[in-house]
């Protein structure tokens, strides 16, 4: 009977506690992943609800911190969100609600808050909280201003107790509800014995009102002679904007990541066994499905198009702004956007296993990290508010002898006016700001930390293979005999070469594009070439020719270093065709960027020294070291950074680890490479080498932003808080104060929502 009455009550316990659901492997692997080390470890991503303040992020890092299994916690104050290092041996996430709960926050799945409502309810009621306090304020501001214009004795005491009372009214609903979010906060570190950002200012609010409510209750009170009420209202009003545009301004940046996440469809149309097609969510989709992919919808998976001519855009995952075609044979990759037509595309990677998948996560654990002087405001931020408490109690017990009333003010505005939320934001706001400007045009950064560096970045150090380069060949000259045209040369090596999978024939192939001629009887010959017979029309006589190396074709030239064919008929030679490794056609343009921001730039390559030198002064780089090891090229970062250098690495993330990792500043081309094995600070997911000079002058103008939100932020505590302590600001201006230094930051951390203009060549 109790297993009986037990499991009736399961249904109901789960409806009561959804997170219990969450303990079978099934769901939370769904937002969770498995590390590499330590062994038997998951990384998960929650988002919590109920964070109104940066600071809140300490107080939820120790209410996680304490769950069985959890071996890591951060939590990022600005995007609401958390990363938990844990083991499943030992824990569930249903303990991490419990917590949570217990400490008076929500949480989501981090997919779950992306796609869902939580975040947009959490903007509404914010919205209406500062709706209600922008009304009550202006109602509030007109029964005052009668107190501030009349003289001594024109208003009469019936009429003053009237103003005050509707003033009263007018402000219950701004501390019942649009205070709300301050006390709760505060309630909530006061009850862990914490002092966050929100105790003073709620403790002022509370002192304020109380204050108030006792001079119009009862006229003979020892604070009769002055009421706040117009304070309050205007200070929680310009409170609560810096907290809305603090808000949108996180939903900006991360809306980079929900832009992402929601690229994918629920649902798609999958071929059945009897060749038609049923639509079925993405989560039953399998590698080896084939998939119909109708004109404006995302690609849910990776895969390669077996029928279809269409046009996609992968600019969020690339940054490639064009639409680029895709036809049978080509592939397409999950999040990117089909155009024009509809596709058949075979799944070949699905679900945590598709490249876009690895992009949300970089950004996920990007968004955890705190830089260090986002660190070094959390740790100091405590001091200060105790420090602030104890300036707010002495000077109300200095200023007592004048009154009461008068006392209570000067605390109130030391109370108000000293709330460190310009210094907590200072940073957090704008490195987030940047993060999500790079992300949207393809820079992904893995870790916050490595902004900070990035912005003292003198010397740029590039791989060549892979990062400058293509992975194919280009012609680069042509050579004929005497009377023979190029372009008639090429056509004829064409012809050859299209019965070859020899890169240099693929190479032929490229140049030449169309061609006339057609080749039959093709043999190929094994590290020498191809022969066979050309001709241009189906009955017109035929050409012996051949297509290869210098002695397969009996050329009378050295075979050269670079990729070099030649063409020969029964006469003998006709014509070579020079290749050479292809530049990406931003080389040039980034390289210039870069040293016009007055940046040194090198090249280092274990090829030939002959193509390096070549491909150095084709980029306009002045510096090149040629057939480099790993092992050299470690020594000459090391040496680099031993002379003062602050040195960044750009390689394609394949290899070249150890000179990736001792760099300053290491940045992968990500184009193919497994981003979930990139050991990277920034992985540009595109091949636009445009990418770098943008990364590094963002870094800098964060830099820039950084100090001088500080820089307001420590300017406006040392002259506000001797005016407050001295008795020069009232209530009111101690709240307009605090309010706009907020909002200040705020806004001049949106500025890194735009990328930089960058330095054009003169």
């Amino acid at each position: 009977m109790q297993l009986a009455t037990a499991a009736l009550d399961a249904p109901a316990r789960r409806a009561h506690d959804p997170w219990l659901a969450l303990d079978e492997p099934a769901q939370w692997q769904e937002f969770s992943r498995e590390l590499a080390a330590p062994a038997g470890t998951w990384e998960s991503h929650i988002a919590i609800e109920g964070m109104h303040c940066p600071a809140c992020s300490l107080t939820v890092e120790d209410a996680l911190a304490g769950c069985a299994g959890v071996r890591e916690v951060q939590v990022n104050g600005a995007t609401a969100t958390a990363r938990l290092v844990w083991s499943p041996g030992t824990g569930k996430p249903s303990d991490w609600w419990h917590a949570l709960r217990r400490s008076g926050y929500g949480a989501a799945p981090a997919g779950d808050l992306l796609t869902a409502a939580p975040r947009r309810r959490a903007q509404r009621m914010m919205l209406w909280r500062w709706l209600v306090a922008g009304f009550c304020m202006m109602q509030v501001m007109m029964y005052a201003v009668p107190a501030y214009v009349a003289e001594p004795g024109e208003i009469t005491p019936d009429i003053q107790a009237l103003l005050r009372w509707a003033s009263w009214l007018m402000t219950l609903p701004v501390m019942l509800f649009s205070c709300g979010p301050f006390f709760q906060s505060a309630w909530h570190d006061l009850r862990r014995l914490r002092v966050g950002m929100d105790v003073p200012v709620a403790l002022g609010l509370a002192i304020a009102f109380a204050a108030s409510t006792a001079a119009t209750f009862d006229g003979s009170s020892v604070f009769a002679a002055e009421v706040w009420f117009d304070s309050i209202t205007m200070f929680v009003f310009f409170l609560l904007s810096g907290r809305l545009l603090e808000q949108r301004l996180r939903d900006r940046t991360a809306g980079s990541l929900e832009a992402l996440a929601r690229r994918l469809p629920e649902s798609v149309e999958r071929q059945d066994a009897q060749g038609g097609f049923e639509r079925v969510s993405v989560r039953k989709l399998a590698p080896g499905d084939c998939i119909r992919v109708l004109p404006g919808e995302a690609f849910p998976a990776d895969g390669v198009v077996l029928a279809g001519d269409s046009r996609v855009d992968e600019a969020l995952l690339t940054g490639e702004s064009r639409a680029l075609a895709r036809r049978q044979g080509d592939k397409v990759v999950a999040g990117s956007h089909n155009l024009t037509s509809p596709l058949l595309v075979q799944v070949t990677r699905c679900g945590a296993d598709t490249r876009f998948a690895e992009i949300v996560s970089l950004m996920e654990r990007a968004s955890m990290e705190k830089p260090a002087s986002a660190q070094l405001a959390d740790r100091i931020a405590t001091p200060f508010l105790l420090a602030v408490l104890a300036a707010a109690a002495a000077a109300a017990t200095w200023w007592w002898s004048a009154g009461p009333a008068h006392a209570l003010g000067v605390a109130i505005a030391v109370l108000i006016v000293t709330c460190p939320c310009a210094l907590s934001l200072a940073t957090p706001a704008a490195t987030l700001a940047a993060a999500g400007a790079l992300a949207r045009r393809g820079i992904l950064p893995r870790s916050l930390q490595a902004m900070e560096t990035c912005a003292a970045v003198d010397t740029v150090v590039f791989d060549k293979t892979g990062t400058l380069t293509e992975p194919r060949l280009a012609l680069v000259a042509v050579r004929t005999r005497p009377g023979l045209d190029a372009g008639e040369a090429l056509a004829l090596a064409a012809a050859l070469a299209s019965h070859s999978l020899h890169p240099v024939s693929r190479a032929v192939l490229g140049a030449a594009g169309e061609t006339p001629w057609q080749a039959g009887s093709v043999v190929e010959v094994a590290g020498r070439g191809v022969e066979g017979e050309v001709l241009a029309e189906a009955n017109g006589p035929a050409r012996r020719m051949r297509l290869g190396s210098a002695s397969f074709c009996q050329a009378a030239e050295p075979e050269g270093e670079g990729g070099r064919a030649h063409l020969a008929d029964a006469q003998g030679w006709l014509a070579t065709f020079e290749f050479d490794e292809a530049l990406r056609s931003d080389a040039p343009l980034a390289v210039g960027a870069l040293q016009r921001l007055q940046l040194q730039v090198q090249l280092l390559s274990g090829d030939r020294t002959a193509s390096v030198v070549r491909l150095a002064s084709r980029t306009g780089i002045a510096t090149s070291r040629a057939e480099q090891t790993p092992e050299d090229k470690l020594a000459h970062v090391c040496s680099l950074q031993g002379s003062g250098h602050v040195v960044a690495m750009v390689g394609d993330g394949m290899n070249d680890a150890p000179v990736l990792a001792r760099a300053n500043v290491s940045i992968a081309m990500g184009q193919g490479v497994p981003l979930a094995q990139a050991r990277s600070d920034f992985v540009v997911s595109g091949a636009q080498l445009s990418a770098i000079p943008m990364l590094l002058a963002q870094a800098r103008r964060t830099r820039r932003i950084v100090r001088e939100n500080l820089a307001w932020a420590a300017a406006y505590n040392l002259a506000s808080v001797p005016m407050a302590v001295a008795g020069w600001m009232p209530p009111w201006l101690a709240g307009l104060g605090m309010a706009a230094s907020s909002l200040l930051v705020v806004l001049n951390s949106a500025r890194l929502a735009r990328l930089p203009h960058l330095p054009e060549a003169s």
